[in-house]
C-alpha cells in the first residue's frame, strides 16, 4: 500500500470516529507509523504537525510494531542523527521512559552501554526507572556488568535497592473522594462492560462509552465538574461490586470515567479506580482493580437491625432487616485516609478500610498497579544475585500466617507446595500473602485481545517455560461468524499461537476450528489436582486442583512471569449426608448446596470470597465441574473437588484421552505441550496407584471458616435460580441467591425459550436431552415444542461421542436446525421458532454478546447467567428473565411453554438416567 494512501486511510478513520464523539484511535501498527515518521522529517509536509501528535500522544507503547518504530526514531532523535526541534534529545528519553519495555528498553540499552558517556548516563537515568525487563535484557546487563562497564554496574545496583520503586512519591495520606451510587443491589461487570459490546474491548475508548449507560456517564462527569479536586468512587448499595465475570474491561471502564491517565503519552489508559460496595468487592474484581493501582472498600454502610437479644430482625420474606448506619448517597463528599485506614465524612470517622490498605495493597498504590510490583521484585532479585549480596528489605514482606499443631486444608496445602520465596520449612495457613507458580493457563476470545495487549505492554513476547500448558479458548465467539469475528479472531490466535499458546484456531488453518467452552478444556488438560490455574473468566473453576478466574491483566502476568500473587483463602468446608430421590439431577444437589448454606447461616452468604472444599468423592471430573463450575456463583474465590483415589484415576483418565484427540487434530505445538501433558497424567496416575502419592484431601485436624453438611433427604423437587425481577427490595433482584422449588410456579410460570449449552452441561445431560425426547413421544405420541429450545453442547468431543452412541441421530430426528461449520452463522439470531435447534459447540446464549433471546422473553436455562440484559433484555412492557435449572426441567417447560408440576416432571423423567450422586462413605481426610 502506498504511504499516502495508508495515512489517508487514518485520516479517513478518524473523521468516521469522530461522528461518533470518538477520537483518533491509537496507532499500533508498524506501517502507519513509519509513514508519520516520515512526515515529521519532512519540515514541509502538510501533515507534519498531526504527525507530531500522533507519534508523541497516540502511539501504543509496549511490544506493538508501532512501538518498535517509535523507540528506533527517538533513538536517532538522541543520537542527533536526526533532529525534530519539537522533540529534543531529553524530550527523546522522557518518551522512551514511557513505553513499558520491548523496544524502548532494547534502545536504552544500545545507548547505556554504548561509548558516549554522557548519553549512556541519561540512559541509565532511565533505566533505573524501568522494570519490564525479560531475559534478553538481563543477560545484557549482566554481561555488560560482567565485562567491566561502570554504567551496567550502577544499574544493577540501582536494581539491587529498587530505586525504582522507593523514588516514586509515596502515596497520599489523604484521598478526597464524591460518591456515586452505580446501583442498589449487586453491580455485575455486565453492568459496567456489557458483554454484547465484548468485540470493542480493545478499543478502550470506543468501549467505554458502553459501561452503565449514557446518563449515568454524563452524571459522572457533571460530578467531576462540580468537584474537580476529589476522585468519583463506584459505589454498589446494598449489593456487591463486579460480581459475575473477571474484566480487566469493567475496570478499565471503570478507571477510564472515574480515574487518572496513566502517563500523558499514552492514550486511553487510566488507572487507579475507586470503588466501593455496602458488601465488599467481589474477590475476582478486587484483583483486578489491584492491577491497575486502585482502592476496593468494603462499606458495610448497611447492617442487620438486631433485637435486644442480638437476634436479626426479620421482614415477612424471613430476610434480615437492615439499617443504614452511614450515607453515601450520590454526591457525598468523603475522604480516605491511608495511613489511618479509616474512612470519614469531615471529622466523623466512619468505619475501618484497613483491609483496602494491607501493605501488599500499598505497593500496588504507590507503584500504579501490581503488574510494577511482580516484575520490580523479580529484578531486584535479579540484582542481589549478580551482586552476590542479600536482598535488601525495600518490599513488605510476604505475609506468612503458620499456626503450631493446626493441619491444611487442600488449598493450604496446594499453596505450600507451589508457593515461591517463602521462609523455608515454613508451613503456611490462610491469611498468608504468597506467590505461587501457575500450572495452566487460559484465555477466553472476547478477552484475549485485551490480554495480547497487556503482554505488549509488559514487553512479553514468549510463554514461562515453568506453565505446564496454556490454551486460548474461540467459545465466546463460537455462536456467530460475523464480520466483528472475523476481524478479531484470526488476529488473536495468531498472537496467541506465536506466543506459545495452544490455541483454539490454527492460525495456518491445518485444523478443524474447535469453539469448545474454555473451562471443559481447562478441565481436562488440568491433569494433577495439585495444580493451580489461572483462566480468563469467572467460571475458570475445575474439579481437579484450584482454580482462579482472573482479568485479562492477571492472565497476561501469569503466561507471562508463570506466577500469581495472592494471598491463600479461608476455607468453607462442604460435605453430604442422606439420599438423593431418583427423579432428582445433580443440578439440583447443585442449587440446594446454595440455599441450604443460607438457611443454615441466617441468609449470611458464608461462600463469599472463600474456597468451597467440596467432598464430592465418587463424581468423576465432568459431573464435579457442574458444582465447581457454580460455585463462581456462591461468589466464592474459588473451590477445590475432593475426590477418592480411584474417581481421581479415572478423571485423569478421561482427561488423557481428550488431551489424546487435540493431539490427534494436529493442535500440538514444536514444543509438544500436549504430550507432555499427558506424560504428567501418567506420572500422577501411577503415583496414586502405588500408593506414593494418594489423591490430594485436607488434614482431619484443619481449621475452616465453616462447615456446611447438605442433607440430599431434604432435596424433594427440582430447585430453581430465580432471578426475582419484580422483587420489591431492588437489592434482591438479580442475584443466585433466590433458589426456589419447582412447586412454587405453581405449573404455569410461562416460558418463552429453553437453553440447554455452555459450561454447566456435560455429556450426560446431552444424553438426558435425547433420552427425555424418546420418552415423550412414547408418552405423547410426538415431540412437539411449544417453546424454542436451543441446545449447545460444551464441545465437539461430545458431538463426537453422541454420534458414536447413536443419541446424536436422536436429537437429529427432532431438530428443526443444526449447525454446520461449512457455514457458520454470520448474524445472530433475532427470532425463533417452536423447535429444536442444534447450535455449534460454545456459549452461545449465556455469553449475551452473539446470540440472545427475544427481549421481555422468560427463558429457562441450565445456564449461570441471570444477570439484567445477558441472556434476555427487557421489552417496554416486560423485564426479562433467566431462571437457571436442571436439563429436564428446561427441556419440559419448553414442551409444555410454562413450567411443569411436580408430577408431570416425575412422570416425564419416568426410567431416565440423570445424573447421580451418592456421598463417599470413605474419610476424604488424611
Amino acid at each position: 500500500m502506498a504511504f499516502d494512501t495508508i495515512y489517508k486511510d487514518y485520516i479517513k478513520e478518524i473523521e468516521e470516529r469522530k461522528e461518533q464523539g470518538l477520537n483518533p484511535k491509537p496507532i499500533d501498527g508498524a506501517e502507519l507509523l513509519s509513514v508519520i515518521i516520515a512526515q515529521i522529517k519532512d519540515v514541509n509536509n502538510e501533515y507534519r504537525e498531526d504527525s507530531l501528535q500522533f507519534f508523541i500522544y497516540n502511539t501504543i507503547p509496549g511490544t506493538t510494531s508501532a512501538a518498535g518504530e517509535k523507540a528506533k526514531f527517538l533513538k536517532q532523535i538522541i543520537l542527533g542523527e536526526s533532529v525534530v526541534k519539537e522533540i529534543t534529545p531529553a524530550f527523546a528519553f522522557e518518551l522512551l521512559s514511557h513505553m513499558k519495555g520491548g523496544p524502548s528498553i532494547e534502545v536504552l540499552l544500545d545507548l547505556a552501554l554504548a561509548n558516549d558517556i554522557a548519553i549512556a548516563k541519561e540512559a541509565a537515568k532511565v533505566l533505573k526507572t524501568q522494570v519490564y525487563l525479560y531475559d534478553a535484557d538481563t543477560d545484557r546487563l549482566k554481561e555488560a556488568f560482567e565485562s567491566g562497564n561502570t554504567i551496567a554496574k550502577e544499574i544493577i545496583e540501582s536494581y539491587a535497592q529498587a530505586e525504582f520503586f522507593t523514588k516514586l512519591p509515596d502515596v497520599a495520606e489523604e484521598i478526597k473522594v464524591v460518591t456515586f451510587i452505580a446501583g442498589v443491589g449487586d453491580i455485575s461487570t455486565d453492568l459496567l462492560s456489557p458483554g454484547n459490546q465484548a468485540h470493542s474491548r480493545s478499543d478502550r475508548e470506543l468501549h467505554g462509552k458502553c459501561m452503565i449507560t449514557p446518563e449515568v456517564q454524563d452524571e459522572i462527569k457533571a460530578l467531576q465538574a462540580q468537584h474537580p479536586d476529589k476522585s468519583v468512587m463506584l459505589i454498589a448499595e446494598r449489593g456487591t461490586m463486579g460480581v459475575g465475570s473477571s474484566r480487566m474491561s469493567g475496570v478499565n471502564n471503570v478507571a477510564l470515567w472515574t480515574g487518572k491517565k496513566a502517563s500523558p503519552y499514552i492514550p486511553f489508559v487510566n488507572i487507579a479506580p475507586i470503588v466501593g460496595g455496602t458488601n465488599g468487592i467481589s474477590p475476582i474484581f478486587l484483583t483486578t482493580v489491584d492491577v491497575t493501582g486502585g482502592i476496593g472498600i468494603d462499606l458495610k454502610n448497611w447492617v442487620k437491625k438486631l433485637d435486644a437479644e442480638g437476634n436479626p430482625i426479620r421482614n415477612e420474606s424471613g430476610d434480615p432487616i437492615l439499617e443504614e448506619t452511614y450515607s453515601v448517597a450520590t454526591g457525598t463528599v468523603l475522604t480516605i485516609n491511608t495511613k489511618k485506614k479509616k474512612l470519614y465524612n469531615g471529622d466523623q470517622e466512619l468505619i475501618d478500610i484497613s483491609k483496602a490498605f494491607t501493605p501488599q495493597k500499598m505497593e500496588f498504590i504507590k507503584a500504579g498497579g501490581s503488574y510494577a510490583i511482580v516484575f520490580g521484585k523479580k529484578i531486584q532479585t535479579f540484582a542481589c544475585k549478580l551482586l552476590g549480596i542479600d536482598t535488601p528489605t525495600v518490599f513488605a514482606p510476604s505475609k506468612e500466617v503458620s499456626i503450631e499443631g493446626q493441619g491444611l486444608t487442600a488449598v493450604e496445602k496446594i499453596f505450600n507446595k507451589n508457593a515461591v520465596g517463602i521462609t523455608q520449612g515454613k508451613v503456611l495457613h490462610a491469611g498468608s500473602d504468597v506467590r505461587v507458580e501457575v500450572n495452566i493457563v487460559g484465555s477466553q476470545d472476547t478477552t484475549g485481545l485485551m490480554t495480547a495487549q497487556e503482554l505488549e505492554s509488559m514487553a512479553a513476547t514468549v510463554i514461562s517455560p515453568i506453565v505446564d500448558g496454556a490454551y486460548q479458548s474461540g467459545c465466546h465467539t463460537a455462536s456467530v461468524w460475523d464480520k466483528k469475528a472475523q476481524a478479531n479472531i484470526p488476529k488473536l490466535m495468531k498472537f496467541m499461537n506465536d506466543f506459545g499458546l495452544i490455541t483454539a484456531r490454527d492460525p495456518k488453518g491445518v485444523y478443524h476450528a474447535m469453539t469448545d467452552v474454555i473451562h471443559k478444556v481447562l478441565n481436562d488438560i488440568t491433569i494433577d489436582e495439585w495444580a493451580i490455574i489461572i483462566g480468563g473468566d469467572s467460571h475458570t473453576r475445575m474439579s481437579k486442583g484450584v482454580a482462579f478466574g482472573a482479568d485479562s491483566g492477571t492472565v497476561a502476568l501469569a503466561l507471562a512471569t508463570g506466577e500469581a500473587s495472592m494471598p491463600i483463602p479461608e476455607s468453607v468446608k462442604v460435605t453430604f449426608k442422606g439420599e438423593m430421590k431418583s427423579y432428582m439431577d445433580f443440578r439440583d444437589v447443585v442449587h440446594a448446596t446454595q440455599a441450604q448454606m443460607l438457611h443454615q447461616f441466617g441468609g449470611e452468604n458464608v461462600f463469599q470470597g472463600r474456597i468451597i472444599e467440596v467432598h464430592l468423592g465418587t463424581l468423576t471430573a465432568d459431573q464435579a465441574f457442574t458444582f465447581t463450575d457454580w460455585t463462581a456463583e456462591m461468589k466464592a474465590k474459588a473451590s477445590i473437588c475432593i475426590s477418592e483415589d480411584d474417581t481421581l484415576v479415572e478423571s485423569l483418565e478421561i482427561a488423557k484421552g481428550r488431551i489424546k484427540i487435540m493431539i490427534d487434530k494436529g493442535m500440538d505445538n514444536d514444543k509438544h505441550v500436549l504430550q507432555g501433558l499427558i506424560n504428567k497424567a501418567d506420572k500422577r496416575i501411577a503415583e496414586i496407584k502405588s500408593g506414593e502419592k494418594p489423591a490430594l484431601t485436607p488434614d482431619a485436624n484443619a481449621k475452616y471458616f465453616a462447615e456446611v453438611v447438605v442433607d440430599l433427604d431434604l432435596i424433594a423437587e427440582p430447585m430453581i435460580a430465580d432471578p426475582d425481577v419484580n422483587n420489591n427490595d431492588v437489592s434482591k433482584r438479580y442475584t443466585h441467591d433466590t433458589i426456589r422449588p419447582l412447586s412454587f410456579y405453581g405449573g404455569d410460570k410461562k416460558v418463552d425459550l429453553g437453553f440447554i449449552g455452555s459450561c454447566m452441561v456435560h455429556k450426560g445431560d446431552m444424553k438426558i436431552l435425547a433420552q427425555m425426547l424418546k420418552n415423550i413421544e412414547a408418552q405423547q405420541g410426538k415431540v412437539a415444542f411449544k417453546a424454542p429450545l436451543v441446545v449447545a453442547p460444551p464441545t465437539y468431543n461430545i458431538v463426537d461421542e453422541l454420534k458414536a452412541e447413536g443419541d446424536w441421530e436422536v436429537l437429529q430426528k427432532y431438530s428443526g436446525f443444526e449447525f454446520d461449520d461449512s457455514l457458520p452463522k454470520g448474524a445472530a439470531r433475532t427470532e425463533y421458532e417452536n423447535m429444536l435447534y442444534l447450535e455449534r459447540p460454545g456459549c452461545n446464549l449465556c455469553m449475551g454478546n452473539q446470540e440472545k433471546a427475544a427481549k421481555g422473553d422468560t427463558v429457562m436455562a441450565t445456564s449461570t447467567r441471570l444477570f439484567q440484559g445477558r441472556v434476555v433484555e427487557d421489552s417496554a412492557s416486560k423485564k426479562g428473565e433467566s431462571l437457571l435449572s436442571s436439563t429436564p426441567v428446561v427441556v419440559l417447560s419448553t414442551i409444555l411453554g410454562r413450567t411443569p408440576t411436580i408430577n408431570e416432571y416425575v412422570a416425564a423423567v419416568e426410567g431416565i438416567n440423570l445424573t447421580k450422586f451418592a456421598p463417599s462413605h470413605k474419610l476424604l481426610v488424611k
